[in-house]
């Protein structure tokens, strides 16, 4: 744009922008990872509302944004199959056995039956390596929606294939931040990868209002979950029911209760570390209970540049699949003929110890940031299984990341390998299960 100049802008449009049309005159291939999840599935209405933009539909040729490949666990193969049906795609895959593979090839043949399709028949794969083959199948972006550390090879592989990588799995940097940086590095585009976490992509777009050498801090909002202003004291007894009851966000059992302990928020700040190079000690947590905040950049003069929308994940999921460009109408606005009140408030280190506990890990590095996250969902499988108290689950990971440091399983960071994280991840549980079966004391 060129202040003060005579051009005007075209009124406000549900069409797409020249530049986003230019763009996908040409389909992009996309493989869908963790398809039949929150983030896959809304990947898909966000794929389909740009198909219906362009005049065309999400299965034909055409479509701007073409699904190729999708992938799932097996506990959805139904839905997995429904999805294929619905955009047509080459490849398929589970990471189920041979005879969900086969339930999966009978619920293909019947999806496309009750829509009144003939003769499709993609590909499947299964096993524990199916999402590694689907991130390998040929794309330009790869949407890695797969909870957990499992979905770093697939990350990986992605990289590695030349694929752009729109990542909403957060655990790939938490586990192989190392690994990925180098991945991302190698990568020959201009943009290998691109974050979907709404405080994530909120950063992103925050930071195109200055340069690197401007950036002061960043500053990570969270809702503060259903536990804002408890104590520690008022934590202990808390349930699992009460765990699971997020205020704003719609998520699957890890995740919700990983924000119920501010865990969540700790992995997304040493993701922030990996994923924009600024240091650890110039990441801040702000409690933002109205989620329209997702996250703000200050820079060096002072200013700080917030992005504001209503809590949904269709945005960020849309910028990811079509970054640096805004598909129109993907999402609501704020609406603000509204009086509306936002309140931030600093996070509860004492309540909520994660945020500093994995900055720590940070900066030792090499697997400890591994052994955080593999201790962290051991000890939550633990709480929901009535074994250990809600605080526990924290403090568990404190022990197993001590007992880590005196371990053989420590690499440094100038040593990783898939081989190395694996270990040391392998290490973590084992010691983490123990631990928590020994109920720790109260």
């Amino acid at each position: 744009m060129k202040f003060g100049s005579s051009a005007r802008l075209d009124a406000t449009s549900p069409a797409l922008t020249d530049t986003l049309r230019s763009l996908v005159r040409t389909p992009s291939r996309v493989t869908l990872l963790g398809s039949t999840g929150s983030i896959g599935t809304q990947a898909i209405q966000v794929i389909e509302h740009l198909a219906r933009l362009a005049g065309t539909t999400v299965d034909a040729e055409d479509a701007p944004l073409k699904v190729t490949a999708i992938n799932a666990g097996s506990r959805s193969l139904e839905l997995l199959a429904q999805q294929a049906v619905r955009v047509r795609a080459e490849l398929v895959a589970t990471s189920g056995t041979a005879q969900d593979a086969q339930r999966l090839q009978e619920y293909l043949d019947a999806a496309a039956r009750s829509v009144g399709i003939s003769g499709y028949s993609p590909r499947i794969v299964w096993g524990e390596r199916a999402s590694v083959e689907a991130a390998a199948h040929p794309a330009d972006v790869v949407l890695n929606g797969i909870t957990g550390s499992i979905g770093l090879e697939p990350t990986l592989t992605a990289l590695k294939a030349g694929h752009r990588v729109a990542l909403a799995n957060k655990e790939s940097l938490i586990a192989g931040g190392p690994l990925v940086r180098a991945a991302v590095d190698a990568s020959p585009l201009e943009t290998p990868m691109v974050p979907v976490d709404s405080e994530h992509s909120a950063l992103a777009q925050a930071l195109a209002s200055g340069t690197d050498a401007e950036i002061d801090r960043l500053i990570l909002t969270a809702s503060g979950g259903p536990f804002r202003g408890y104590t520690r004291e008022m934590l202990h007894d808390v349930t699992p029911r009460q765990a699971l009851a997020h205020p704003t966000w719609d998520m699957g059992l890890v995740v919700t209760t990983n924000s119920a302990t501010m865990v969540n928020k700790a992995l997304e700040v040493l993701e922030a570390h990996h994923l924009f190079g600024v240091d650890l000690d110039r990441i801040d947590v702000a409690v933002h209970p109205q989620s329209i905040v997702h996250s703000m950049v200050q820079f060096v003069d002072g200013a700080t540049i917030a992005q504001a929308s209503p809590p949904t994940m269709l945005l960020p999921i849309a910028l990811g699949l079509t970054w640096p460009h805004r598909i129109p109408q993907v999402a609501a606005p704020c609406d603000w003929t509204q009086a509306q009140t936002w309140t931030f408030e600093p996070l509860d280190a004492t309540a909520f110890p994660a945020v500093q506990m994995i900055k720590e890990a940070g900066k030792r590095g090499g697997t400890f940031p591994t052994v955080f996250n593999a201790a962290n969902e051991e000890a939550v499988s633990a709480f929901h299984a009535g074994k250990i108290r809600f605080t526990d689950i924290v403090d568990s990971v404190a022990r197993v990341l001590e007992a880590h440091a005196a371990s053989s399983e420590v690499t440094a960071e100038a040593d990783m390998s898939l081989d190395a994280v694996l270990n040391a991840e392998a290490w973590a549980r084992a010691y983490a299960r123990e631990l928590c079966a020994t109920k720790m004391p109260s």
